[in-house]
C-alpha cells in the first residue's frame, strides 16, 4: 500500500470522528499550550532580571545599613532593696561622605563610590491639573556614570550645582512626559517639588529598568545636598554604591568595607550586596521556576498521551473485522502498523496546533495578572515536537497490536 494510501485511510477515520478527535486531542492541547506559556513565562522572568539589572555592572556594590537593637541595664539601690531595669534602643548608622572618603583611602580596587538618598515627595507643574507623588533621588554626579544613565537632553547634576546647594532636577524620560508631555518641553522649564520650584536642567533618555528599587524613568534626580537640606526627612537614611574596579575582587572588597565600616560605625550594622551575586540568584530562581513548569507541561502530555493510546486501544477493538479485510486484501503488517502510527500522530498535531494558537492568543492576557509572557518561536516548535513525539511513543503499542491481529480472528470478530 502506498503511503498516499494510507493517509487517506487516515483522514477518512479521523474527518469522520472530528469530535471523537478532539476530545483525544485534549490533553495535546492543554499540553502544548502549558509548554509555550510556561517558556513564554520563563524568557519574560528572565528579561525581566536583565531588565532590573542592565544598569548596573556585575562589579557594582550596594551598602545599605539597618536597624540594631542594643540593651542596657541600669541598677538602683535603695536602703534594704534593689531594682534591676532593662532599657533597649534602637540604633541605625547614616552612611556620609566621610565614609565613602574613608573607604576610598583605605581598600584598594574601588573605582567610583557615591552617596544617594530616596524619598517620595509631591511633583506639580506643566501640563498636571493635580500634583503627583514621584520617588525623588538626592545624589551627585558619579551617579550617572555609576548607573550607566545617559541623557536625552540636557545634563545631570553637577558638582557646582551639589557645592551651591541648587535647586535644580533631572527627570526620567517618562516623568518629563507626563508632567510637561515631551523632554524638549520640560528641559529648562519649572516644576515644584514638595511646593519649592527647581529648574529641570536634564531629562533622562528612557531605560525601563529599576535601580535600587526606584524606577528611573519615572523618578527625579536631584543634588544631594540639595535633598539633604529641603526634602529628606530624619527617617531617610542614605545608601552607598561603588564600582569595584575589577569584577574578582569584589568578595574582598565587601570584607573589608565591613571591616572599615564597623570600625567606623561601632553600634552600626550593614547590609554590603553586589548587583553580580543578586543578578546570579534572581536568575537561578527565574530557572528553577521555568524548570518546574515545564515538568507540570510534561505531565500534562504524559496525561494526554495516555488518552491517545486509550482511544486507539478502542479504535482497534472497534475496527478489527476493517484490519481483517485490509489483510485480507493483501495489506502487509507494515502498512497496518503506519496507519495507526499516522493516525496518532495526526491526533496529536491537531492537538499541538490549536494549543499553540490557543496559547498565544491567551497571551495578552497575562498582563493583566502581572506575570511577563514574551513568546518565541522556539516554544511553538518544541510544542509541536513534544506533540509528535507524544503521539508517536504512545500510539506506538495500539498500531503494533492492530498491525499482529490475525486476519481469519480479524474477521470472525463480532
Amino acid at each position: 500500500m502506498k503511503i498516499s494510501e494510507i493517509w487517506y485511510l487516515v483522514m477518512v477515520n479521523v474527518t469522520q470522528n472530528k469530535f471523537k478527535v478532539l476530545l483525544t486531542s485534549l490533553g495535546i492541547i492543554v499540553g502544548a499550550a502549558t509548554i509555550v506559556m510556561v517558556i513564554a513565562i520563563g524568557v519574560g522572568g528572565q528579561m525581566d532580571v536583565a531588565d532590573q539589572f542592565k544598569n548596573l555592572n556585575a562589579g557594582t556594590i550596594e551598602i545599605e545599613s539597618t536597624s540594631s537593637s542594643t540593651s542596657s541595664m541600669m541598677s538602683a539601690r535603695g536602703p534594704g532593696a534593689a531594682t534591676i531595669s532593662t532599657a533597649s534602643s534602637s540604633t541605625r548608622a547614616v552612611l556620609s561622605n566621610d565614609d565613602i572618603e574613608e573607604m576610598m583611602f583605605f581598600i584598594d580596587g574601588i573605582e567610583e563610590a557615591v552617596l544617594l538618598a530616596t524619598t517620595s515627595q509631591s511633583v506639580f507643574g506643566g501640563d498636571l491639573d493635580e500634583s503627583t507623588t514621584a520617588s525623588i533621588v538626592g545624589t551627585s554626579e558619579e551617579y550617572a556614570h555609576i548607573v550607566n544613565l545617559n541623557m536625552a537632553i540636557g545634563e545631570f547634576i553637577t558638582q557646582d550645582m551639589e557645592t551651591a546647594v541648587e535647586t535644580t532636577v533631572v527627570l526620567g524620560s517618562s516623568l518629563a512626559t507626563t508632567i510637561f508631555g515631551s523632554a524638549s518641553a520640560a528641559y529648562g522649564n519649572i516644576v515644584a517639588i514638595d511646593d519649592r520650584a527647581y529648574t529641570v536642567v536634564g531629562v533622562l533618555s528612557s531605560v525601563n529598568s529599576l535601580v535600587n528599587g526606584v524606577n528611573v524613568d519615572n523618578a527625579a534626580y536631584v543634588p544631594y545636598t540639595t535633598a539633604d537640606k529641603y526634602l529628606l526627612s530624619s527617617t531617610t537614611y542614605p545608601e552607598i554604591i561603588a564600582v569595584a574596579a575589577d569584577f574578582n575582587d569584589v568578595s574582598t572588597i565587601i570584607a573589608k568595607m565591613n571591616v572599615l565600616l564597623t570600625e567606623i560605625h561601632p553600634t552600626g550594622t550593614f547590609t554590603i550586596s553586589d548587583a553580580g551575586s543578586e543578578m546570579e540568584a534572581a536568575l537561578s530562581s527565574a530557572n528553577t521556576l521555568s524548570v518546574l513548569l515545564i515538568s507540570v507541561a510534561t505531565i500534562v502530555f504524559i496525561v494526554g498521551g495516555i488518552g491517545i493510546m486509550n482511544v486507539l486501544f478502542v479504535s482497534v477493538k472497534e475496527r478489527t473485522q476493517e484490519i481483517g479485510v485490509l489483510k485480507a486484501l493483501g495489506t502487509s503488517k507494515i502498512d497496518i502498523l503506519l496507519q495507526f502510527l499516522f493516525e496518532a500522530n495526526l491526533i496529536s498535531i491537531i492537538g499541538g496546533v490549536i494549543g499553540v494558537a490557543l496559547s498565544y492568543a491567551l497571551m495578552p492576557l497575562m498582563e493583566y495578572t502581572g506575570i511577563r509572557a514574551e513568546p518565541t518561536a522556539s516554544a511553538a516548535v518544541m510544542a509541536l515536537l513534544f506533540a509528535v513525539g507524544t503521539g508517536t511513543i504512545f500510539g506506538f503499542y495500539p498500531a503494533y497490536q492492530a498491525a499482529s491481529l490475525r486476519p481469519i480472528e480479524a474477521l470472525n470478530n463480532d
